[in-house]
């Protein structure tokens, strides 16, 4: 019997043992099958385009309610959350004012990151420039801006240091504005906007202005449908084009 035993507890070592080294190495392939996660570079840059049916800016159309093509660079340092950017687009409101500037070129720096696990923050300056624009009081208009963030929903109020978009004497002019974005099903974005624009001493074209949208990523390329509204028949183009009135955006861009 001892035999016996001893030769049992010698078949059930090597079983274990056997066991147990398989188990080892099927948990080794196991982890070297599993990709290891993509270490975020530390500066990133990124390039995006787009085809807009109706540039849209703050509600009021900047194309006489037609196309627009826009493309614009990003630098973002991630460690710090220090960014800087590039962004143009062609415009029509300027000529139609007795301007002569087709197009707009925009550029801003600032510092995006966490408040704490629910909070987080954007804050920066943007400079709006229309070359030789040649309005009576320019259009190149200078803003710095504030945004918190929780989830899904954002606020965010931006300050003009210079006169704001050839509107005389209207430094210190400023716009608030409340976002909601959520996915509601397989990638399909809600978007929600209401904003209003506070023109300083030219109270008759402050305004509000309203969206409701949804945005998908195919991949190879985003869509957005929006449905966009103002307060304000202020603001008109040529042949008495309301560029505030009620309408629908279709805009096909690619970040890459």
């Amino acid at each position: 019997m001892k035999s016996q035993n001893k030769s049992l507890t010698r078949t059930l070592t090597a079983a274990a043992l056997t066991l147990a080294f398989a188990t080892m190495s099927a948990s080794a392939q196991a982890q070297e099958a599993q990709p290891a996660a993509e270490a975020v570079p530390d500066n990133q840059i990124s390039y995006n385009v787009a085809v807009v049916s109706d540039y849209r800016y703050r509600g009021i159309s900047q194309t006489r309610l037609q196309p627009a093509v826009q493309g614009g660079v990003d630098y973002v340092n991630n460690p710090t959350g220090v960014y800087v950017g590039a962004w143009a687009t062609n415009i029509k409101w300027i000529k139609d004012g007795g301007g002569d500037a087709s197009y707009e070129f925009d550029v801003y720096a600032g510092k995006r990151g966490q408040i704490n696990d629910t909070f987080a923050y954007d804050v920066g300056a943007l400079y709006y420039a229309y070359p030789s624009n040649k309005l009576a009081t320019s259009a190149n208009t200078f803003e710095l801006y504030a945004q918190v963030s929780a989830g899904p929903f954002s606020i965010k109020y931006s300050h003009s240091t210079s006169n704001l978009f050839g509107t005389p004497d209207s430094k210190n002019s400023g716009y608030l504005d409340g976002q909601f974005n959520y996915d509601v099903y397989d990638g399909y974005v809600l978007n929600l906007h209401a904003g209003h624009q506070n023109v300083k001493n030219n109270g008759p074209v402050s305004y509000s202005d309203y969206k409701v949208g949804v945005t998908k990523d195919f991949g190879v390329f985003s869509v957005s449908v929006a449905g966009v509204k103002t307060n304000t028949d202020a603001y008109v183009g040529r042949n008495g084009k309301n560029l505030g009135k009620s309408g629908a955006v279709v805009t096909i861009s690619k970040t890459f």
